[in-house]
């Protein structure tokens, strides 16, 4: 038994449905894509394989069968606060995080691994990230947001929770290990950093100290334009309606 939760029920049906509901209505202009094929590239990526031996390469034909084009100053990455981006985001109205990209979109909240000379899913237990890093969860969202960075451009958004425990920038974590080392710096104009503290939340983090500088100091090294707004209106008024 793993420590992690086991498979999600349904996720073939869960998958092909938010396939079909993403192409059909979220976001049509994607054009045409086939989902029974994308989710048999996608279970191939797993399947019959032990679960702590999944590579992030393994998801490649996934990720290029499911591939669009991500619009121009709409990317927008996160940290700490995934409910609120959903929110914000609003089904890739506003900006378009990876998980309002098709092929973050249909494993968004979704766990899943196989079983080492089976065929079947593992509806019992999968490892977490602690027992070990190679994955399948895991290694697929290192794939898809290495994939979210490297087709990025203009202004790129960071949303950043200024009271998160240890900061509202981890120094490890994918936006650090995985984005921003693959980020496009001849496609990219400016970064525009948002952070945001929670409702009554502590202020442990803002603009310019703590883990934000390190974040912007890292940026402005790597020849970025950066710019940082602490509790950003539009995001603060989402917060306070909710």
């Amino acid at each position: 038994k793993w420590k992690g939760e086991g498979t999600t029920q349904n996720l073939e049906r869960i998958f092909i449905g938010r396939c079909y509901d993403y192409i059909r209505i979220v976001n049509p202009a994607v054009g045409e894509k086939n989902c029974l094929e994308l989710w048999e590239a996608f279970r191939n990526a797993f399947i019959n394989k032990h679960p702590c031996n999944i590579l992030p390469k393994d998801y490649e034909l996934f990720i290029k069968l499911a591939f669009h084009t991500i619009p121009a100053n709409k990317s927008l990455f996160w940290e700490n606060n995934q409910l609120l981006v959903k929110s914000f985001t609003s089904g890739a109205r506003r900006y378009m995080s990876l998980s309002d990209a098709l092929f973050g979109f249909v494993a968004d909240f979704l766990v899943w691994c196989g079983q080492a000379n089976s065929t079947g899913l593992d509806y019992e237990s999968c490892p977490t990230m602690e027992e070990c890093e190679n994955n399948a969860v895991d290694s697929f969202w290192r794939m898809a947001s290495i994939t979210y960075a490297q087709h990025s451009s203009g202004v790129i958004h960071v949303l950043l929770n200024g009271s998160a425990e240890g900061g509202a920038y981890p120094v490890k974590g994918f936006f650090a290990d995985y984005e921003i080392p693959n980020l496009q710096k001849d496609k990219i104009s400016k970064i525009v950093i948002w952070v945001v503290d929670d409702i009554q939340g502590p202020d442990r983090d803002s603009c310019g100290k703590n883990t934000v500088k390190i974040l912007e100091d890292r940026l402005k090294a790597l020849g970025y334009d950066v710019t940082c707004t602490d509790n950003y209106k539009p995001v603060l008024f989402l917060l306070c309606v909710d």
